[in-house]
């Protein structure tokens, strides 16, 4: 499995990248046939007056994209807390894979080891022809695959992703839906009126 940690606001000690890669690898362990490569960010707030700390993992595993981000007063402890989210996330994963598996006999389909080995690459389909730049401040651009699937496998993958919301193309008509969680408990989903 590829590694990769970086450091904001903070130095990137070697025991700090020691204990980062020990804690990573233990929350992986049982994952290692699914998971390629781990990204792992540690940040440290600016304001000295606000004593947040934060750790945040992506993870690929299979094709799906895992995220797990915790915070708190000690960087050590922000560590401590994302690797058990993380592994919370990849055993819940790996038990709907399963299930999936068993009740249904298909294959999901899956980026090939090369494609997602070469996902940053410039024979992207999904950059090609687009040149990177610096955008507006507080205006970050995402570019990503949108594969058609189906509200159920869109709230899976919200679920995996630890944000509020998830962009998706909708199997029937492949119209863009976002599905989000609601404050009050339940998922919504939101789409063009026709």
């Amino acid at each position: 499995m590829k590694l990769l940690i970086h450091g904001r606001n903070l130095e990137l000690t070697p025991s700090l990248r020691d204990y980062t890669q020990i804690k990573i690898d233990k929350a992986i362990h049982n994952f290692q046939e699914m998971v390629k490569e781990a990204d792992v960010h540690l940040s440290v707030a600016r304001n000295p007056r606000v004593p947040q700390q934060t750790a945040e993992v992506t993870v690929f595993a299979n094709g799906t994209v895992i995220r797990a981000q915790e915070r708190s007063e000690n960087l050590y402890a922000s560590i401590d807390l994302v690797a058990n989210k993380l592994a919370r996330q990849l055993r819940k994963y790996k038990e709907r894979h399963n299930t999936h598996h068993s009740h249904h006999n298909k294959s999901p389909k899956t980026i090939k080891t090369e494609e997602s080995q070469n996902f940053s690459s410039s024979d992207n389909p999904i950059i090609k022809g687009k040149e990177p730049h610096l955008p507006s401040p507080g205006v970050r651009r995402k570019y990503f695959e949108m594969k058609p699937m189906n509200i159920e496998t869109a709230r899976a993958q919200l679920d995996l992703i630890d944000h509020d919301f998830y962009i998706f193309r909708e199997e029937e008509g492949s119209e863009l839906r976002v599905i989000y969680k609601r404050n009050h408990g339940g998922y919504g989903v939101i789409q063009e009126k026709i």
